[in-house]
């Protein structure tokens, strides 16, 4: 099969889209498929990539993580035509995720798309950011949703949540999976001896974006109050981002700045050694689709403490392999760090070999093949509405339909957004 992945994020950043575009393409290509990416151009990308078209784009808008697509690129349709596509694959909803529903539609191919993101939790990054902005950014991607032909849910929990929001598409359930054996084994001695952690210190250890949507203010509270309470604990965080400075600042109001260590952003070895000089894994971003970092974290046999909410719930079972907190505060948070920490050895081990076992089940290989199932399913479907057009009138009329139905997505969540009247049978 020939897949087409379409991609607003993509290497060299780090962020979770990038990550499972990557991983996913990967797997595919292990398994004998051809796979094309289409993504933005980034600073320090690779010279040389294989199976990848870059874009040009104007980079990291307003500070996020993404890049603000230009809007023509005339090499694509020769690359398209060269490749072949057989489906298509957006990851978002805007930007190339319209230039994915134009090459679906133009090329009578069937469109997936993986609702990786919840939008609304973003729209700080925009300037006018208004509540009537985060109900458009729900419209859109649930009309986006609605042009397509197949949804990927990361979790069941986005599941429950898109069908809510009126998704009629049909949904799967298709997270990004782990590599198992990138993260079993790692050299956590020399990590803590770089950054100064003492060989038998107990390490509270995060992973992530440092950024305002991943309530780590909160998290930053809760393993400081801890950490004062613990003269042998300390915290590791992997992950680079805006949110630094405040986690520095909460850190040194506790008296505990000595403790905390960042590690920058990491990946492969780099990142399995970093998990395996941490003890525990802390989490309270209430924003994820997913547990991706969760699944890595217990591959590398971390308990996982984290706040109760969409993609979390689905990996971590509380008193299990970790705890699973409804009270969102850095109170209960630290409570459950105190509870973890003061268990004996057999318990801690069991913890561990609880997390271990929930990792498996996440693994990439069982990805891909429900991916790949669905890939083929969605193509039988599809084959009967999506006829290559016979002559140039039917080619043009499809751009036409194409474009009246972009816009009337755009239109339609605009209107929803400020109020307006919503048609029968629309999205709710």
């Amino acid at each position: 099969m020939n897949i087409l992945l379409v991609t607003n994020t993509y290497t060299p950043h780090v962020g979770g889209v990038a990550r499972s575009v990557e991983a996913f393409a990967g797997e595919y290509r292990r398994r004998g498929h051809q796979v094309l990416v289409v993504a933005p151009e980034f600073p320090d990308m690779p010279a040389d990539e294989t199976g990848v078209l870059r874009v040009p784009a104007i980079q990291e808008f307003n500070a996020s993580d993404f890049s603000v697509v230009l809007p023509t690129h005339p090499p694509l349709t020769a690359a398209l035509d060269a490749f072949g596509p057989d489906i298509v694959h957006s990851q978002h909803p805007f930007l190339l995720g319209s230039t994915a529903v134009r090459i679906a539609r133009y090329r009578g191919l069937p469109l997936v798309f993986t609702h990786h993101t919840l939008y609304e939790q973003y729209t700080h990054y925009v300037p006018g950011d208004s509540p009537a902005l985060k109900r458009f950014t729900v419209e859109l991607a649930t009309r986006y949703a609605n042009l397509c032909d197949q949804v990927f849910a990361p979790s069941q929990s986005i599941r429950d949540l898109l069908r809510e929001r009126g998704v009629r598409t049909p949904i799967e359930v298709v997270p990004t999976g782990v590599h198992i054996e990138r993260f079993a084994q790692g050299d956590g001695a020399t990590v803590r001896a770089q950054a100064g952690i003492p060989a038998d210190a107990l390490v509270v250890g995060h992973l992530g974006r440092l950024a305002p949507e991943k309530n780590l203010a909160l998290l930053a509270e809760a393993v400081a109050q801890f950490i004062a309470a613990e003269p042998k604990a300390h915290f590791l965080v992997v992950g680079s981002g805006p949110s630094a400075d405040e986690m520095r600042a909460i850190f040194a109001t506790a008296g505990v700045e000595a403790r905390l260590h960042f590690a920058g952003t990491l990946q492969g070895q780099a990142l399995a050694d970093a998990l395996h000089a941490m003890d525990l894994f802390a989490f309270a971003s209430k924003s994820e689709t997913q547990g991706m970092v969760l699944t890595e974290a217990m591959a590398a046999g971390l308990p996982v403490i984290a706040l109760d909410a969409a993609g979390v719930r689905e990996v971590v079972s509380d008193c299990e392999n970790g705890r699973l907190l409804r009270e969102e505060t850095p109170e209960a948070f630290t409570a459950a760090l105190r509870w973890a920490a003061a268990l004996d050895d057999d318990a801690s081990a069991a913890l561990r070999q609880s997390a271990l076992e929930t990792a498996a089940a996440y693994s990439m290989e069982q990805s891909a093949t429900t991916a790949l199932e669905c890939y083929r399913a969605v193509r039988v479907r599809s084959a009967d509405e999506f006829e290559p057009a016979q002559n140039l009138w039917e080619e043009i009329l499809g751009a036409l339909r194409t474009e009246w139905s972009l816009f009337m997505n755009l239109a339609g969540a605009s209107d929803a957004a400020l109020g307006g009247e919503r048609d029968p049978g629309e999205p709710r």
